[in-house]
């Protein structure tokens, strides 16, 4: 009697912002059942730590030589259709800029069994880490993730965004904020709205700084920060901010 074929599958994983304590329960189950782990560039060590299973290296830097997308679906495929489970690890939360439903609909498209698994954001995160809520009464009623890139794309969405109506949460976009900081302003943010970056949240060497949006384009990044992926937060609840890197910027009636 013929063995029937073992049928692979893919878990689309979210590795959270970087602490493996903000991994969930079904994050860790995944990676220490998994046949393989295809994982972000920005994935450390201790979570890799959690799978016993061959773990191979994916992941994208701006500027630098990286695994293209198709390739990435190519891998995920071949792995799948030879009978393996796969879990695509990928930094914060695979829906949230992670090009997570790129590779939903090239799996399905290939037939692949997939499956999705929330992580931690760190677009919520990130402010988090300083006790800033992207959210607060009497300072934002909401919140708008965007991107630095591609260009343009976050340009349209802050001219749409009337100023001080939302918290903006600006995602791989360092790069681009003395641009952000202008188009702001130009769009009538007052230049002293409260402002801040936060690279490597929740990682141990993580490095902030709270300002206003004025600051943005002068805030000089240390070098051993510099590689880390960054964040930046504007709007009134950035105010809130806790640590000593957090600046006397209160709001009335918002301490």
């Amino acid at each position: 009697m013929r063995r029937q074929a073992k049928t692979g599958r893919v878990s689309l994983v979210g590795a959270g912002p970087g602490d493996p304590e903000l991994l969930t329960l079904k994050a860790a189950r995944l990676l220490a059942e998994c046949d393989l782990v295809l994982y972000d560039a920005l994935v450390p060590p201790a979570i890799l730590a959690l799978s016993r299973a061959l773990a191979i290296p994916v992941g994208k830097r701006g500027g630098r030589r990286s695994t293209s997308q198709a390739a990435i679906h190519r891998l995920m495929i071949r792995a799948a259709r030879s009978g393996r489970h796969v879990v695509r690890l990928k930094c914060g939360d695979p829906f949230v800029f992670g090009r997570g439903g790129e590779e939903v609909i090239a799996l399905r498209n290939a037939g692949i069994d997939v499956e999705v698994v929330s992580g931690v954001t760190s677009a919520i995160a990130a402010p988090a880490s300083l006790g800033v809520p992207v959210t607060h009464r009497g300072l934002a009623s909401g919140f708008a993730v965007l991107t630095g890139q591609p260009s343009g794309v976050w340009q349209d969405a802050v001219a749409r965004i009337a100023p001080r109506s939302l918290t903006l949460v600006f995602m791989m976009s360092l790069t681009q904020r003395d641009a952000i900081a202008a188009a702001l302003i130009a769009r009538g943010w007052e230049a002293d709205t409260p402002a801040m970056l936060v690279l490597g949240a929740t990682h141990a060497a993580a490095w902030s700084f709270v300002g206003t949006i004025a600051d943005l384009a002068s805030v000089r990044i240390p070098e051993h920060a510099s590689d880390l992926a960054g964040t930046i937060v504007v709007g009134d609840v950035v105010s809130l901010a806790q640590g000593e890197d957090a600046q006397a910027l209160r709001i009335g009636g918002a301490a």
